[in-house]
């Protein structure tokens, strides 16, 4: 107890003593945090960008945008999708798009010094057997043909973990479980890029309403930040994904050509915003087809053909449930008056993922880099192809599209599937979304 009391006052006059001193020492102590926390990165040599997105990925799933920086692929694709050279100068299939064997570019490093050898190119394919007969080609053997195999490969690779051939480095990486939280890339001249990820939308803006970042990409409405005056809006036109009503084509009611087709004249595209989509291939796409079916607004005709589709039917008054994600509740809102409109009774259902079972569909769809879109609307793909279409013709175009190689003849080949799946009507294809970038000046 003694020493206790004696260690007490001895503490308590060297504070005494010395306490203008130790309160400086503190607030020097805050000023540096600070200093260091917000005022380094921006006196440091280089630039420093913080950019917010909205996804949860995995390290193995991360976006292209953000990948390409970092790594290059075998090949890479122009904006219209066609196929050029990467780290791959050139590739041939021998046996018709079964064996494709790439030949790779000299004088390629990866970012830690090593040259580009084929033993470093990792690809992932359950499905396909890779040989590597010397270091500069590379030879991939699959089970069947599959033409749009140069474009898988663009997809950037890396030697391990996420070192690349890229202009920009990854120093570090932040993981919420399985999830990144944030990744930090640099340049050669010192700029860093921090992208950060959010799981909402609502949550990126609030990380750049809060100063968390710097800008934010690829969000679908502009709000509140329309009216901010420090604020600069940027949008595109994002032809890499549409917006479409897809149908249950097995539902007892959509199983009808003729009444899915009268719900797509029924909508009044012009209202929703964005730029108008009318086939499930990109506008861009070397294979687009524009002389499809377009469907424009023509709310006369579809409530003439749901007539004709009730009186042949001998139903009531026709009654569908229309299920959104919640980004999309206006768009939704107003096709249900458009169908409304022409006699339909509609419920809307709003859910967070994919429905394993519904009447109408509002979503927004990636579209494939390759117009090969075997997995989505040919009947064997029980998984993925949502509408549970079952089309013979279609099916067989999109085997002939994904065994030729030719580019000539899968181009027509796809002109052909576009105009026939247009026809049938099993999504209402509808616009490619708008994407905002915000940014403050």
């Amino acid at each position: 107890m003694l020493n206790f009391r004696y260690i007490a006052r001895l503490v308590g006059a060297f504070f005494s003593r010395f306490k203008i001193i130790i309160l400086a020492c503190v607030g020097l102590g805050i000023v540096l945090f600070f200093l260091l926390r917000y005022l380094l990165p921006v006196l440091s040599s280089g630039q420093s960008t913080r950019i917010g997105l909205t996804g949860l990925y995995t390290v193995s799933s991360l976006p292209d945008n953000v990948l390409e920086m970092v790594g290059d692929g075998l090949t890479k694709l122009d904006k219209n999708g066609n196929v050029e050279p990467d780290l791959a100068s050139s590739w041939e299939s021998p046996d018709g798009g079964k064996t494709w064997v790439f030949t790779l570019r000299s004088g390629v490093y990866w970012q830690d010094g090593k040259k580009v050898t084929s033993s470093g190119i990792t690809y992932e394919f359950s499905d396909v057997t890779v040989l590597r007969p010397d270091d500069a080609t590379i030879t991939f053997e699959l089970q069947n043909p599959y033409s749009a195999f140069p474009s898988v490969v663009s997809r950037p690779t890396f030697r391990m973990g996420l070192l690349g051939t890229g202009a920009w480095k990854v120093s570090s990486i932040s993981l919420n479980g399985s999830y990144v939280q944030q990744i930090n890339l640099v340049n050669k001249n010192g700029d860093r890029i921090a992208y950060k990820f959010y799981p909402t939308e609502d949550d990126t803006k609030l990380a750049f309403e809060l100063g968390d970042v710097d800008q934010i990409i690829g969000i679908l409405d502009p709000s509140p930040f329309s009216s901010w005056p420090k604020v600069k809006i940027d949008k595109t036109s994002n032809t890499g994904e549409y917006v479409a009503v897809f149908f249950d084509t097995q539902d007892k009611t959509l199983s009808d050509k003729n009444l899915r087709q009268a719900l797509s004249y029924a909508i009044n595209k012009g209202a929703l915003g964005g730029e108008r989509a009318i086939s499930p291939i990109s506008i861009d796409s070397w294979a687009y087809n524009p002389q499809v079916k377009p469907y424009d607004y023509d709310p006369v005709k579809a409530k003439q053909m749901v007539e004709d589709y009730e009186t042949s039917a001998k139903t009531g008054s026709l009654s569908i449930t229309l299920t959104t994600p919640p980004i999309l509740l206006t768009q939704a809102e107003s096709i249900s008056k458009d169908w409304q409109a022409i006699g339909v009774n509609v419920s809307l259902q709003v859910i967070s993922n994919v429905p394993s079972d519904y009447q109408a569909f509002l979503a927004i769809f990636d579209i494939p880099n390759d117009p090969d879109q075997y997995s989505i609307w040919h009947s064997t793909q029980t998984a993925t192809n949502i509408t549970h279409y079952q089309n013979p013709r279609i099916d067989k175009l999109l085997e002939d599209g994904r065994s030729t190689i030719s580019i000539e003849d899968r181009k027509q080949i796809y002109l052909d599937f576009q105009r026939f799946l247009v026809e049938d009507s099993p999504a209402a294809f509808l616009y490619y979304p708008t994407n905002y970038t915000i940014s403050r000046k």
